[in-house]
């Protein structure tokens, strides 16, 4: 009795190495929710735990383990291959901060900063956001209105700089300036 093998079972599998896991995860992984919001800046942000909950179950079905501690006042984030124990990591120092509460919150802050940044997430930017719209155009003056300016102008209740910062004056109107 012969037995005969399949494709499959013939082809030795290759095992994949962290950055090839790191590659299958990333393809998986969306956009992380934003569950929380700034109050100071009146923003909302992704927590560290919906951070979490989005990036460790597909880092565990790819063979990655992710591991977050504090080493020599590092806040590190760790992602660790299970099957050969290869890694990445991003790290930041911790500030001296004496008081445990806000030590705390810190580090909950620098592991959701490392790991955004180790795993390259898609992160809305809300600085950078609004720092690259387009200034709105500045609305002009008809003849009336210039003219109006230019007696309050005269009259010290306004200025050429204040008027040139907020209307686009044709360039009629900064010749009679």
């Amino acid at each position: 009795m012969t037995t005969r093998k399949t494709a499959q079972a013939e082809e030795p599998k290759t095992a994949l190495n962290i950055y090839q896991k790191l590659h299958c995860a990333k393809q998986s992984m969306g956009k992380v929710i934003k569950n929380a919001t700034n109050p100071h800046f009146k923003r909302s942000y992704a927590d560290i735990n919906s951070i979490i909950e989005t990036v460790e179950p597909i880092l565990m079905d790819c063979g990655l383990i992710l591991m977050q501690p504090v080493i020599d006042n590092k806040v590190i984030s760790r992602i660790i291959d299970i099957e050969t124990g290869e890694n990445v990591e991003s790290s930041l120092e911790l500030p001296a901060i004496l008081d445990p509460q806000k030590l705390l919150s810190c580090i909950t802050y620098f592991r959701r900063g490392t790991l955004v940044s180790l795993l390259s997430l898609q992160a809305v930017d809300d600085d950078g956001e609004t720092a690259s719209r387009a200034p709105k155009a500045k609305p002009t003056l008809d003849a009336d209105k210039f003219s109006k300016a230019l007696k309050a102008i005269q009259e010290g209740r306004y200025s050429i700089d204040e008027l040139k910062a907020t209307y686009n004056l044709s360039k009629e109107q900064e010749a009679q300036l």
